[in-house]
C-alpha cells in the first residue's frame, strides 16, 4: 500500500512538472531575455547581439537585455551563461572563440560541447587575406609559392593568440605546408597598423581591413569563405585561387544552457529565424559586414561540432594554447 502510494505520488509530481515546463515554454517570453556577450562593447560580437536584441525586442514586446561580460577571451561569460538557469531567459551570443577555446585553454570549467543547447546561427562573414603592396604574389597560389621559396620569412599580425585572425593563418600554414610566422597584436587595429608599416607582409583580417585595400595601401587577395560573397565585391576565395577546402568564416550565434528544454529553445529558433528574413535586418547586418544566416537547432548543432574538431585539430598543428 505504501508503495503504491509512493509510485503515484512521483507519478503525479512528474506530470506536474511536465505540464508546468510546458506551460511556460507556451509563454516564453513573459519577461525580460538577457543576451550576454563575453566582449566589451564595440566588437563585432557586441554589434551582432545589438541588432539581434533589438529584433527579438521588437517581434517578442518584451525588454531583450544586452550584457557585455568582457574577460579571459569570452570564456567568463561562457562559463556564467552554463552555470545559469536553463529556462530560456538567459542566452549566449558567441562567435567562433567558443569553438576555438574549447581546445585553446587548457582548464575551462565547461565542456563547449556538452553545457549548451545550440540555438541559431545568425550571421556570418569572411575573413579577407591582406598583403603589404611589397609583397609579390598575384594570388594564392602564388603566395604558396613564395613562402616555400622563404621559410620562415613571411609574417602574419593578427588581433592575439588564439583568435580566428591568428588560427586562419594557422590553417592556412597547416593546409599549404608553409611556415610562415605568426606575430600577434593587442588587438586588430595594432595589427593593421604593423602591416601598413610593413612590419608583417600579410594579415587575416575582417571587413575593416578592405577600406586599406580600396585606398591602394594594401592588397586584398582573397576571402577566406568557401563561396563568394556580394559584400565582397569580385575578390576570389583562397579555395577557388590556390587551396581547395579552405573555409573559415566568423560566425555569430546564440547558444542556451544545455538543460534549456527543447520547445523553449524552438521557440527562440523560429523568433530569432523570423526577424531575420525581414529586408530591415538583411539591411542592418549588410551595413556591418555580415550577411544574415538561419539555421534550425540541429543544423546549428553540426555545424558546432564541426567548428570544435576543426579548430582542435588547428589549435594541436599550431601547439597554441592558453592556461
Amino acid at each position: 500500500m505504501t508503495t503504491r502510494i509512493t509510485v503515484n505520488t512521483i507519478l503525479c509530481l512528474f506530470a506536474l512538472l511536465t505540464f508546468n515546463q510546458h506551460a511556460a515554454a507556451q509563454e516564453f517570453p513573459n519577461r525580460s531575455v538577457k543576451i550576454v556577450v563575453g566582449y566589451p562593447p564595440g566588437g563585432a560580437v557586441d554589434a551582432n547581439a545589438r541588432i539581434l536584441g533589438q529584433l527579438l525586442n521588437e517581434h517578442w514586446k518584451q525588454p531583450v537585455v544586452i550584457e557585455n561580460r568582457g574577460g579571459a577571451g569570452s570564456t567568463i561569460a561562457t562559463a556564467g551563461v552554463a552555470r545559469t538557469a536553463a529556462d530560456g531567459y538567459t542566452l549566449l551570443l558567441a562567435s567562433p572563440a567558443h569553438a576555438i577555446n574549447a581546445t585553446l585553454y587548457k582548464n575551462l570549467t565547461f565542456d563547449t560541447s556538452t553545457a549548451f543547447a545550440p540555438v541559431a546561427k545568425i550571421s556570418v562573414a569572411p575573413l579577407v587575406l591582406l598583403l603589404h603592396p611589397t609583397v609579390r604574389a598575384e594570388n594564392v597560389e602564388q603566395l604558396i609559392a613564395l613562402a616555400k621559396a622563404q621559410p620562415g620569412k613571411l609574417n602574419y599580425g593578427s588581433s592575439g593568440v588564439g583568435t580566428s585572425v591568428h588560427l586562419a593563418g594557422a590553417l592556412f600554414n597547416m593546409m599549404a605546408g608553409t611556415s610562415m610566422q605568426h606575430i600577434p597584436y593587442q588587438g586588430g587595429g595594432p595589427a593593421i597598423t604593423a602591416l601598413l608599416a610593413g612590419d608583417t607582409q600579410l594579415m587575416f583580417a575582417g571587413v575593416e581591413g578592405l577600406a586599406h585595400a580600396k585606398a591602394g595601401k594594401l592588397r586584398a587577395l582573397a576571402i577566406t569563405s568557401a563561396q563568394r560573397i556580394e559584400l565582397f565585391g569580385d575578390i576570389p576565395t583562397i579555395a577557388e585561387s590556390g587551396l581547395p577546402g579552405f573555409d573559415v568564416e566568423s560566425w555569430y550565434g546564440v547558444y542556451a544552457p544545455a538543460a534549456t528544454p527543447k520547445d523553449v529553445v524552438e521557440k527562440i529558433n523560429q523568433a530569432i529565424n523570423q526577424t531575420l528574413k525581414t529586408d530591415a535586418a538583411i539591411s542592418r547586418f549588410r551595413k556591418l559586414g555580415f550577411e544574415v544566416s538561419q539555421s534550425t537547432p540541429e543544423q546549428f548543432s553540426a555545424f558546432t561540432q564541426i567548428e570544435l574538431k576543426k579548430w582542435r585539430e588547428v589549435i594541436q598543428s599550431a601547439k597554441a594554447a592558453l592556461d
